[in-house]
């Protein structure tokens, strides 16, 4: 029986957390010398790196024995709020208000501080995601011309993420995923993620030359861009989930 219950925690690991079953994501890193945990911006899973020889069972006594930690942070995690006529959302760092007439055009205008628009209420919600989206792929398709020439690489594909796990990826074949919902942090956060991913399109890795790419291609604070996301990177997913 032991056995089995060791065999089930390496195939599916997982850990009780304030009465709830979270999911271990790990990640076995070759430069790895300690095991690291946080917690996914949504709360969905923990998150663990540790180094390449290190076992599944370690992960989860490792997580196991910081349940108060992760109680903590559970509680940290922001109320969903979706957005509403009167509300307000984020866009590219500013606090927009919504100014909802039934009478006004259905797509968003932007008017200084505030956000118009009209429509049906029951579906102002997914309209203003799909507004997000849209303005995410039109800015970031415009950074990531940017970082490519910079960097004197051909433009990939670019598609948007809606991940709960990760902000950006770039994938063997060359395509650039990044997640929309950066759309509502300040722009030089946004070109932090895209920057690093262009980096990937030279370095498949991290190396100290992926970083040294990355340093010269961002024209920006990194440390402050990467704080912020590791800060205020759950505030993400409020709006919408």
């Amino acid at each position: 029986m032991l056995d089995w219950l060791r065999r089930a925690a390496d195939e599916d690991p997982s850990v009780t957390v304030a009465g709830r079953a979270l999911p271990i994501a790990i990640r076995r890193l070759p430069r790895a010398r300690r095991l690291t945990m946080r917690l996914a911006p949504d709360g969905s899973e923990i998150r663990i790196s540790m180094p390449r020889w290190g076992r599944t069972r370690d992960a989860v006594d490792f997580a196991a024995s910081r349940t108060a930690w992760l109680e903590t942070q559970l509680a940290k995690l922001p109320v969903a709020r979706p957005p509403e006529p009167g509300g307000s959302l984020h866009y590219r760092g500013q606090v927009l208000r919504i100014c909802w007439d039934p009478a006004r055009p259905r797509v968003p205008q932007i008017d200084g501080d505030e956000l118009h628009l009209g429509g049906p209420a029951g579906t102002l919600a997914p309209r203003l995601r799909r507004w997000l989206e849209s303005e995410a792929l039109r800015l970031l398709a415009e950074d990531l011309r940017h970082y490519c020439a910079r960097a004197g690489v051909p433009v990939p594909e670019l598609r948007l993420s809606r991940a709960q796990r990760r902000w950006g990826s770039c994938s063997g074949a060359g395509c650039i995923r990044i997640n929309w919902r950066l759309i509502q942090a300040g722009d030089a956060v946004r070109r932090s993620v895209v920057a690093h991913e262009v980096a990937h399109l030279v370095h498949f890795d991290h190396s100290p030359a992926f970083h040294a790419l990355l340093k010269t291609l961002f024209d920006g604070d990194l440390r402050a861009a990467d704080g912020w996301l590791k800060r205020e990177g759950r505030s993400l997913y409020t709006a919408f989930g």
